[in-house]
């Protein structure tokens, strides 16, 4: 009950209102189980994925807060590149045969997905 109150009172922040901020998100959760599945001795590909992971919905957070539209489509571009990065490490996840094909596909396409926005978000911003 007490959660309800709160979330009535204040609102909600402006990255909460994004899809790409809501797929990136999920991106992450992906990214999560497959470092957990990850063998031993791969800790640099997870290390990787998972801060270029989180890298992405934080930095589409931080500039849906910006005013300035230098600022919002700089940290756009850079969630940009964070995704690209991820897609760089999944597709090395994938040829040394670490990552199972549904979540490459699904992790994949949500990346895709993801790029996408940022590209007509930092465009539209302009």
């Amino acid at each position: 009950m007490f959660e309800t109150m709160i979330k009535e009172k204040t609102g909600t922040l402006d990255h909460e209102k994004l899809d790409v901020y809501h797929v990136a998100v999920e991106f992450v959760i992906v990214a999560d189980g497959i470092v957990e599945h990850l063998p031993r001795g791969r800790g640099y590909l997870s290390d990787q994925l998972q801060r270029a992971a989180l890298s992405i919905s934080l930095n589409i957070a931080e500039g849906a807060g910006e005013y300035s539209s230098d600022e919002k489509i700089r940290f756009y571009r850079m969630a940009k590149r964070s995704a690209t990065e991820c897609a760089g490490i999944l597709h090395v996840c994938q040829r040394l045969q670490l990552v199972d094909e549904k979540r490459y596909d699904l992790g994949r396409e949500l990346l895709i997905r993801v790029v996408s926005m940022l590209i007509k978000m930092a465009q539209k911003t302009r």
